[in-house]
């Protein structure tokens, strides 16, 4: 697969009905699905890349006569990456545009300020790449695509990150952790402390910075002089980057670092940061070569890289497309199923059924995330220049856990390269 490097266009602001397949189905009122989205902002790059893999299934699904016999219409509206704007958008979607369907943003950020509106309109809300959201609302109409999940999603996301890091011999003792103080690295963190808890390790810095900060030399430079075995980040795109500079530059150098860095998925970011990523431990959710993606996986992400650099978005799309396209799919499954957008009968069926998705069957908890986690620990090696081809080589992107998914093995200690 050869991927090129060309000026990328913008996406559009608000949605667009997709060409559709006949006169028949043109004439019918509109299937309207809205959400916002982080189409500017420091989640643009993951945003972009999930309003493209939405449209896919838009143009698919219409090009096979719609919802229902009706045109799909997205009707989205950029949030900025910015929660105080979510609030109002959502309260535009439904109540002034009426969407049939309400879905989220991506991120933990954006959703939990969508749940009051969605809550107080009572209806079903399918959200995307949100860290136990629910778990601080108890909505049961609420359902995420997010493969952070099971009776305990907050600790399911950095438990492989801990696992990997005890079984090292000698055993790692300490741990410093950090993230910005917003929703997602809350969450993670308090995940976080209860596995540090059960695998008997000692935290000896856990604090958190804001999320408008940009120096974070000053932070690394505390984190350091505590001498942490295990060092975890919670931390967003720009976050990751900027803690993973400061870490090079002062010469820090824990057993085992990153963790929970949102950021380091994305392929613009791989190839910004090149070889500061190697030796880095960190979680992913879905790669082309791990043992549960399957060949429609493969398929989809194959469709999406065909047109991933004239629409300007993540060239490789391996970490929010085929969540955010599966989630369409799970949209699509549960109306046709019950038959129209009555929320108390998408909820039920939600509840007590399995989705095929392109990223496997899906079932989902009481509190609406999915039955069982699948979250994966990986480490990035040999990485060398800033290439985009490497990072479609399994041996760049190493699974460390679930062992029944592993790869390879991990480079131990932690010795960061140049």
């Amino acid at each position: 697969m050869l991927i090129e490097r060309r000026t990328f266009n913008k996406l559009a602001v608000a949605g667009a009905a997709a060409t559709v397949a006949s006169p028949a189905i043109a004439q019918a009122k509109p299937f309207t699905i809205g959400f916002s989205m982080n189409l500017t902002g420091p989640l643009a790059p993951n945003g972009k890349a999930t309003l493209l893999a939405m449209q896919i299934w838009e143009e698919e699904i219409n090009a096979k006569g719609g919802l229902l016999g009706r045109p799909v219409k997205l009707i989205y509206y950029d949030d900025q990456s910015n929660p105080s704007t979510v609030p109002g958008l959502y309260t535009k979607l439904l109540d002034v545009d009426k969407v049939d369907i309400i879905a989220s943003s991506y991120a933990t950020n954006m959703i939990a300020p969508a749940m009051p509106i969605v809550m107080q309109h009572d209806r079903t809300f399918f959200a995307l790449l949100g860290l136990a959201v629910n778990s601080e609302f108890n909505y049961k109409r609420y359902f995420s695509m997010t493969p952070t999940g099971g009776p305990r999603p907050k600790e399911s996301f950095a438990e492989g990150f801990f696992e990997v890091a005890a079984a090292q011999t000698p055993k790692p003792q300490t741990v410093a952790m950090c993230g910005a103080d917003a929703e997602f690295p809350r969450n993670a963190m308090d995940g976080a402390r209860a596995v540090i808890k059960r695998l008997g390790l000692k935290i000896v810095y856990d604090k958190t910075y804001p999320p408008t900060t940009s120096d974070y030399t000053p932070i690394v430079r505390a984190i350091a002089a505590t001498n942490p075995d295990i060092f975890l980040a919670c931390s967003y795109p720009a976050d990751s980057v900027g803690i993973i500079r400061a870490s090079h530059e002062i010469g820090f150098k824990p057993k085992v670092f990153g963790g929970g860095m949102v950021g380091l998925q994305a392929t613009a970011i791989k190839t910004q940061l090149g070889p500061l990523l190697n030796g880095i431990v960190v979680y992913d959710f879905w790669l082309p070569w791990a043992g549960f993606a399957s060949d429609e996986g493969r398929a989809f992400v194959k469709k999406y890289q065909t047109r991933s650099a004239a629409a300007g978005v993540d060239l490789l799309g391996y970490y929010l497309p085929p969540f955010a396209y599966a989630r369409m799919q799970v949209i699509e499954q549960a109306v046709k199923a019950t038959g129209g957008t009555n929320d108390e009968k998408l909820a039920d069926y939600m509840r007590k059924n399995t989705f095929k998705t392109v990223v496997g069957d899906i079932a989902f908890n009481a509190e609406g995330e999915w039955a069982t986690a699948q979250v994966m620990a990986v480490q990035f090696q040999g990485v060398s220049g800033n290439g985009v081809e490497q990072f479609t080589d399994p041996k760049t992107e190493v699974i460390l856990w679930p062992a029944k998914y592993k790869t390879g093995n991990i480079i131990y200690p932690y010795a960061p390269t140049k």
